[in-house]
């Protein structure tokens, strides 16, 4: 059972902000304002997305520091390694670093943690690792902030450690040489939502301005940036927004073998690459070698300049990635909830691949809109993912239970914890009393937002480039554009895709054509749309151009459907 969704249309515009965007057409005000936008300035910097945006590097705290003590172990020759992270930011992170130190004549490795074996951040027995292949300075990307002891033994044994990450530090910070974080308390940097790989950037950037890159320029790694970026889900406004804007040009224009590759696996053109296409293709891909092998495959194949080597790598991503979905929808498929009793989703079992689970947990709580932990059962303990819903924040329910885990961690919406299999049933008995406390009161319905109301006679291909694409890149922060439209007739209508996505013609009696539309994942509403005959629906849908064996039209992207009155 999947819970109905409640429509919301974002507000007007208000009088004084038509006011001062009254400069663009009514339904540009509408989605500027929709997006915070709310001057003329403001306005054009959006749709701009230029270097404009760009912040100096040299307001991040450490940078100088950190860019002192790379000069330094470069010109001494001194063993540098990159430690990243196992997900598609950290990956592109440590191949960014890697290759900039490179084109500077650093002796310069690419490391990444196994996902089961070393577990998140930075650990012992990767140092004592490093320590033995000569390292003398590791630079983390991604990782390292909630890390002080591991640094403090590394520093001990003689290597030094830089810290670059974005996520929020713990109580005291690692003692590196130096800690490059945009959320600092000390931090006067005007962009606080930088993904790892953003950070890596403007290192990049701060070698650059010191001491010129031989033979390049930092932009050449904007398409690795706009990849980690988008694939971290960080807000893509202000810098964030540029970065992803001009590495799509880039990305579109790519000399980087191994994503060619990978983009050709996945029968995706790149001279016409978006935002999404790096969010439901490309980063999948990557993100599959941490997942179920070793991230190192996908750093590997960002790194390879060979294209035979670089497409059996691609190939093999691919692979990875079917797997990924199906173990996943199997997880999710297995598992029944009655959400009219049930508060919290909860399954473990020790065939649940680890690196799937945080999916399989998403996909659960997207299908009944609560939060759902899915976990891997070992020997002795329970490894354990959780997703959760904008009415409970996870990390505190867990918090509650900390007697009772071995570790845990997380934020409002998502978090991780290990606990002892004999006190499995303990914690999920409280866990799930928790929510029914917090969650029992509460109407749980998810709520969908629209941009606006449209009608169908408006739906003219000139929208795509007049409203839609001056929009991009969209993502996290800056949504797509969503219209809704009402009483329109469902002229035909087939499962496609196994069964799992709905094919469709619509149309509308006061229009004299008709559109295509796709509805990923709503296959399971084929009976419900097609019981009556000349039934009509709403639709919430963005509007987009489909590519196809060279053939390009517009369609609707249909995101929910409900029966008119």
């Amino acid at each position: 059972m999947r819970e109905q969704k409640r429509w919301v249309v974002k507000p007007s515009v208000p009088s004084e902000v038509r006011a001062e965007l009254e400069s663009y057409p009514l339904i540009m005000q509408q989605l500027l304002f929709n997006r915070g936008v709310t001057d003329a300035k403001s306005a054009e910097q959006f749709l701009s997305g230029d270097k404009s945006l760009f912040h100096d590097p040299f307001l991040l705290p450490g940078m100088k520091l950190a860019v002192e003590r790379i000069f330094k172990a470069i010109y001494e020759k001194e063993k540098i390694v990159i430690y990243g992270d196992f997900d598609v930011d950290g990956v592109t992170s440590t191949a960014v670093l890697v290759q900039v130190l490179k084109k500077y004549g650093g002796i310069v490795d690419g490391f990444i943690p196994d996902r089961v074996d070393d577990g998140y951040g930075v650990n012992i027995h990767s140092i004592d690792e490093l320590a033995a292949q000569d390292a003398r300075l590791i630079i983390t990307v991604d990782c390292g902030i909630r890390s002080p002891d591991e640094v403090e033994y590394a520093r001990q044994i003689g290597i030094d450690f830089i810290i670059s990450d974005h996520h929020s530090a713990g109580d005291r910070l690692p003692p590196a040489i130096a800690v490059v974080n945009p959320k600092l308390e000390n931090s006067a940097y005007p962009n606080q939502y930088l993904a790892g790989v953003g950070v890596a950037y403007k290192i990049v950037e701060a070698l650059h301005k010191t001491i010129p890159i031989p033979d390049g320029n930092p932009e050449q790694w904007l398409d690795l940036v706009a990849i980690g970026t988008v694939s971290d889900i960080v807000s893509l406004t202000d810098e964030n927004r540029a970065f992803v804007k001009q590495g799509l040009i880039v990305l579109a224009n790519s000399r980087r073998q191994g994503i060619y590759s990978l983009a050709g696996a996945a029968q995706l053109d790149l001279e016409s690459v978006s935002s999404s296409d790096i969010g439901f293709i490309l980063g999948p891909r990557l993100n599959a070698a941490g997942r179920l092998d070793s991230a190192m495959k996908a750093y590997n194949l960002i790194m390879e300049e060979d294209y035979l080597k670089a497409g059996l790598i691609a190939q093999e991503l691919d692979d990875l990635n079917r797997k990924r979905k199906k173990i996943t929808q199997e997880i999710e498929e297995g598992i029944e909830i009655k959400p009219e009793n049930d508060f919290l989703v909860f399954a473990a079992a020790p065939e649940f691949e680890m690196g799937v689970v945080g999916l399989a947990a998403a996909r659960l709580t997207e299908k009944h809109h609560r939060p759902a932990i899915v976990g891997t059962r070992n020997e002795d303990t329970t490894r354990a993912s959780c997703r959760s819903i904008p009415e409970f924040h996870i990390t505190r329910a867990l918090d509650e239970c900390a007697d009772l885990l071995v570790q845990h961690g997380g934020h409002a919406m998502a978090a991780g914890f290990t606990v002892r299999n004999d006190r499995l049933d303990e914690l999920v008995s409280k866990l799930k009393g928790i929510a029914r406390r917090e969650l029992e009161e509460t109407e749980l319905q998810p709520v969908m937002e629209a941009d606006l109301v449209i009608s169908f006679k408006e739906l003219r291909p000139q929208l795509i480039p007049d409203f839609i694409e001056p929009m991009e890149p969209t993502g996290a922060g800056n949504p797509p554009v969503t219209f809704i439209t009402r009483g329109v007739e469902l002229k035909s209508v087939r499962k496609v895709g196994q069964g799992n996505h709905l094919r469709m013609t619509v149309r509308h009696p006061d229009a004299n054509f008709i559109v295509d539309a796709i509805a990923f994942k709503q296959g399971y509403r084929f009976d419900e749309i097609t019981r009556e005959n000349n039934a009509r629906f709403d639709l919430m849908f963005t509007y987009e151009l489909n590519h196809y064996r060279n053939v390009t039209s517009v369609q609707m992207n249909v995101m929910d459907i409900q029966k008119l009155g």
